[in-house]
């Protein structure tokens, strides 16, 4: 099993990595292959919907989208974090999510375990989790859940430890990450996955 880790922070070893590492510290026990990626702190433009990446399969804006986009593609799991900024994640992470996720469109994702985590002072981490979930909801991945939302709160370096149910919340939603992984595992090698109709776009411009 792998999983893929985006942190969408600035800060390399802030509060959302901190969340992420409670996380790795259980798919670690569990030999589960882990790629911590950081994305927060990159330069990344923003799609300019050129269509390029049909034909070439890859986005023709080369930068850690295309670094990244292999390890997104074999992982079992992937897990987004961000910090929140106006209700939202940070918009370098969006950036890079919008290519990543469009440039890929050509690859299967079904069945995939996707988790959105925020990080947030007090408020908007509902908005700003919501919208890292679309990503995973119309792509045919399955939203692992946890005990509560996946947000933890802090501002200063470190403080999301004293958050005791957050952390616990990371914990958990690990677990089940790893439980739906191994069930969807093996749910492909005993009944394969699901039979799906070919893309039907409809625009409501006839």
């Amino acid at each position: 099993m792998k999983v893929l880790l985006i942190n969408g922070s600035p800060h390399e070893n802030g509060n959302t990595r901190i969340a992420l590492d409670e996380m790795i510290s259980i798919f670690e026990a569990a030999s589960v292959e882990t790629h911590l990626v950081q994305v927060g702190n990159k330069i990344v433009r923003g799609c300019i919907s050129c269509m390029k990446c049909f034909e070439l399969g890859k986005c023709v804006i080369n930068d850690s989208v295309n670094d990244i986009a292999p390890l997104f593609l074999e992982s079992d799991g992937i897990v987004v974090a961000s910090p929140v900024y106006y209700g939202s994640p940070n918009g370098t992470l969006l950036a890079f999510l919008d290519r990543l996720f469009h440039s890929t469109q050509g690859v299967n994702k079904s069945m995939k375990v996707g988790a959105g985590v925020v990080v947030c002072r007090r408020g908007g981490a509902s908005a700003a989790f919501d919208v890292l979930n679309k990503y995973f909801a119309m792509n045919n991945i399955v939203i692992a859940p946890s005990q509560y939302w996946n947000m933890v709160y802090g501002l200063h370096p470190g403080e999301v430890v004293q958050d005791d149910e957050g952390m616990q919340t990371m914990r958990t939603l690990a677990k089940n990450m790893l439980f739906l992984m191994q069930s969807i595992s093996l749910g492909k090698s005993k009944i394969g996955l699901p039979e799906y109709e070919p893309w039907m776009p409809t625009h409501f411009i006839r």
